[in-house]
């Protein structure tokens, strides 16, 4: 069973993604570089699809089952601190 988004919104420091199942997912912007410098209007600038959201302009995919697995953007390896 796939869970797709109905909507979505920002703030300073997170994506809100509301599902059509009635939950709410936060996740820090960090996990998502070019969201996270993207400016409000690129934000806004998106599609939702059954499986996700994506930006044209942004070339930036967020999957509904990447989140709900906690995985953030995967192309952007997440350092490490030495």
């Amino acid at each position: 069973m796939s869970i797709s988004p109905r909507a979505l919104r920002f703030d300073d420091d997170c994506l809100w993604v509301e599902l059509e199942d009635g939950r709410t997912i936060g996740v820090p912007l960090a996990w998502f570089p070019r969201l996270l410098h993207a400016t409000p209007q690129e934000r806004e600038n998106y599609e939702l699809s059954r499986r996700g959201i994506h930006w044209d302009a942004l070339d930036e995919d967020v999957s509904i089952s990447g989140l709900l697995a906690g995985r953030g953007d995967a192309t952007h390896p997440a350092r490490t601190a030495a």
